[in-house]
């Protein structure tokens, strides 16, 4: 039987005054803003998205990207604890079309159904490691843009 409310509430309060969640999240989100602000310069970023302890985001896109209504996206994954990269559409129709040209593709392999929020859904960092901030700054990195230079490249081909 599903927990009511107030025993959500009590042991969400419990986990809090320990801290460790607390200290997590604040670790967490402070390395995501430190993303944010050494991102590439070849890109533009925009606001990181909190979600609900699901996913964390900030966005990033070119000319290119935007002219269609794309954007990247550098994504926490909370319940994976792991980072990955999202390609999204500014909407449902957007993502439909683009899911249509992604869904057979290597970087949708084993994927039979369009994710919810994006089309394309790859890790970056399985292993968040911050005695290895460096060398795990630079595989998110180096993931991330050689990989959305890949499916730009692979999307001009259809334009």
């Amino acid at each position: 039987m599903e927990k009511d409310i107030s025993t959500c509430m009590e042991i969400y309060k419990n986990q809090l005054m320990q801290g460790n969640i607390r200290r997590a999240y604040i670790l967490l989100i402070k390395y995501m803003g430190e993303l944010k602000a050494r991102f590439p310069g070849q890109y533009s970023t925009g606001n990181i998205s909190l979600g609900y302890l699901d996913y964390t985001y900030f966005p990033f896109f070119n000319s290119y990207l935007r002219q269609h209504k794309l954007r990247f996206g550098i994504v926490l994954n909370h319940m994976e604890m792991r980072f990955e990269l999202w390609l999204m559409g500014q909407n449902a129709s957007v993502q439909e079309k683009y899911w249509e040209l992604l869904k057979n593709t290597d970087w949708n392999k084993d994927i039979e159904a369009m994710p919810l929020y994006s089309v394309l859904e790859v890790c970056l960092e399985d292993h968040i490691d911050f005695s290895h901030k460096a060398l795990m700054t630079d595989k998110i990195f180096n993931g991330a843009i050689s990989l959305a230079e890949k499916v730009q490249d692979f999307l001009i081909g259809f334009d």
